[in-house]
């Protein structure tokens, strides 16, 4: 998981960005109000508490007192612990915390490096043996922590030690070595071991699946062969079952990566995956330990995502995720910008507002090779944004891959829904959203749903009011509105609310003219029933009731 950059105010800034650039995937997170990152908060310690839950990397610029204090309420699992970083503000010390098990004295080093300061690593096995022995590198997982601990507790006492087993890594770590002793350091698939070891998986065993493999067929057949779960480097199966939900299941239930043969795959892992087909399961024991992402395919992943009106903070957690994962994120130059900044391991692919359909297949031409696409429309995915071409595209594809994509549609806050909560409840009972433009559908069914909509008393709001192919929409929108309405009606300009400089204009049906809208307004009309009274501050509220008087019927 990447790293979040905590930081306070603007003092801290410069630094933050020295260690984005060197941390892909990295996010700045800023205090609302005091400083501008990627990810703006209100609250440090509720904020900093979320984001330990998440088991997200911590990189906190202030003083370490401040971040223990903060997460002191928490911190009653060592094996549970995300890596916690204290870094100054201009980069001269870098303390890692808490997260030893989790890597946090190498993430200490990266640092180190990329601020040209030594870390201040305290761990005594780290300074003793220039590792951590309870943190292995890459491939390697330790049997067990809490014996694990005792061991290296030996160790720094000076017990000699003898190793077996291959781990290229422990040549070089200074330890009392000795063929005849009674302590080892054992690498192995297996799972038994005696009490005097410190027991080392190397992640070198592939598990071929069917697509109705259980999680209890697979670690009865680990059992039956003595391997141990945590030497499984990867669940593998063909490219065929990619779109079957209980793989997905599978792999997270056993928290191992998942991957699909194709015509890269070895032939060792192709012909598991052979042997699997015919016997429901198959494993592999590799000489070495194994990368999953060398042995086959991830399932690629299309996330449409709305990012709601434009400001940080209205933009949905799950979204935010979403572009935090994302390898590819597509969409109309504007909206790409504005998910920005993206980092420079991600690839933007920014194109015109008229290419949705080009853009959805090639949002599913980079799903299915395996990537992490995000889709970005502004507000709601689904409300005159890209999740109905993208689902368009889907129902007549040719390219059975397309199908196997994981697709899902991440919502967003509309701009209806943020202009509305601004002015106060203008949708507060039955309403509408009707697009004017009709380049997609004739003004003829436009005007009728407009005549509808009035004749049933609906509250409203127009999307795309006008444009400079289409000046005269919204005029001729208004006449048909004003042969049935009010001319008290009231009525909402919501312009960039959420953006810099937007806001709201008051108005009524009587007085608006086209030319107090342009292409960014959305326009909200009350009902007959649609009220408006004084606030505090000079301003006034618009809500409409959630009662209804039938007697106005």
């Amino acid at each position: 998981m990447s790293p979040a950059i905590v930081i306070l105010g603007p003092g801290a800034l410069a630094t933050a960005r020295r260690l984005q650039a060197g941390l892909p995937g990295s996010l700045v997170h800023g205090l609302a109000g005091r400083v501008e990152g990627d990810v703006s908060y209100s609250a440090f310690g509720d904020h900093l508490r979320d984001l330990y839950r998440q088991q997200r990397p911590l990189l906190v610029l202030c003083a370490a007192g401040i971040v223990i204090r903060s997460l002191a309420s928490l911190l009653d699992d060592k094996t549970a612990e995300p890596p916690v970083l204290a870094v100054a503000e201009d980069g001269s010390a870098v303390v890692p915390l808490l997260g030893g098990l989790a890597g946090a004295n190498r993430l200490a080093r990266q640092l180190g490096r990329l601020l040209d300061v030594a870390p201040a690593i305290t761990t005594s096995g780290e300074l003793r043996f220039g590792t951590c022995l309870l943190d292995p590198p890459a491939g390697y997982a330790l049997a067990d922590v809490d014996v694990a601990k005792h061991r290296v507790a030996d160790l720094l006492a000076g017990a000699p030690v003898r190793i077996e087993g291959e781990a290229p890594w422990l040549d070089e770590v200074p330890l009392a070595r000795d063929p005849a002793a009674r302590q080892r350091i054992l690498v192995s698939p297996l799972t038994s071991a005696d009490d005097h070891t410190l027991l080392i998986h190397p992640r070198a065993v592939l598990v071929a699946v069917r697509a109705d493999a259980t999680a209890a067929a697979i670690t009865a057949l680990l059992a039956s062969t003595g391997y141990a779960t945590g030497a499984v480097a990867v669940l593998l199966a063909q490219a065929a079952d990619m779109a079957a939900p209980g793989l997905a299941e599978l792999s997270q239930a056993l928290e191992l990566p998942l991957r699909f043969v194709d015509a890269r795959t070895p032939e060792f892992a192709q012909a598991a995956v052979a042997r699997a087909q015919a016997q429901g399961l198959a494993l592999h024991l590799h000489d070495r330990p194994l990368d999953a992402d060398d042995l086959g395919q991830r399932r690629g992943r299309l996330s449409v995502v709305g990012l709601g009106p434009g400001a940080a903070e209205l933009m949905a957690p799950v979204v935010r995720r979403a572009l935090d994962q994302a390898e590819d994120v597509l969409g109309y130059a504007t909206y790409v910008q504005m998910a920005g900044p993206l980092r420079p391991d991600q690839l933007a692919h920014a194109s015109d507002n008229r290419e949705e359909l080009q853009r959805a297949r090639h949002a599913f031409e980079l799903a299915a090779s395996g990537r992490q696409v995000v889709m970005v429309s502004s507000g709601d995915p689904g409300v005159f944004a890209m999740a109905a071409a993208v689902l368009e595209v889907l129902e007549g594809a040719a390219d059975p891959r397309w199908a196997a994509v994981e697709l899902e549609i991440l919502p967003g806050i509309t701009a209806a829904m943020a202009s509305a909560a601004l002015a106060g409840a203008p949708l507060g009972h039955d309403f509408c959203l009707i697009s004017l433009s009709d380049n997609l559908k004739p003004w003829t069914v436009i005007e009728q749903r407009l005549r509808q909509a009035a004749a049933a008393d609906l509250a409203m709001a127009f999307y795309n009011p006008i444009s400079k192919a289409r000046p005269h929409q919204l005029d001729r929108a208004l006449d048909v509105l004003r042969s049935c309405r009010s001319a008290n009606t009231p009525v909402i300009l919501g312009r960039d609310v959420g953006r810099p400089g937007g806001g709201l204009e008051y108005t009524s049906l009587g007085a608006l003219r086209s030319e107090m809208v342009d292409s960014r307004t959305l326009v909200i009309l009350g009902s007959s029933h649609t009220r408006r009274f004084p606030r505090a501050d000079g301003g006034e509220w618009v809500y409409t009731p959630r009662w209804y008087d039938t007697e106005l019927l």
